[in-house]
């Protein structure tokens, strides 16, 4: 089964690199972008096809190293 991971920062942390990329679109003149926020995906490939199973393991990867989960949320979309 495949997973696609997203890690974004939450709404209540600044976003310093989010901000740089927003300024740096409108200094190359991308228009219509009034704001960026930055994060991380992952795909990952689970050797299960029980969708319950993967979601637990990627919950506990996330926990554990994917997300800091202090300042950071987590997405988990399965893929078939």
């Amino acid at each position: 089964m495949k997973a696609r991971v997203l890690v974004t920062l939450k709404s209540a942390v600044l976003d310093p690199q989010g901000k740089a990329i927003e300024g740096a679109l409108r200094s190359l003149g991308v228009p219509g972008v009034s704001s960026v926020r930055q994060g991380k995906v992952f795909d990952v490939e689970l050797d299960t096809s029980d969708p319950a199973k993967a979601e637990a393991t990627l919950k506990d990867a996330c926990e554990k190293l994917l997300a800091n989960t202090v300042i950071e949320t987590y997405r988990i979309e399965l893929v078939d």
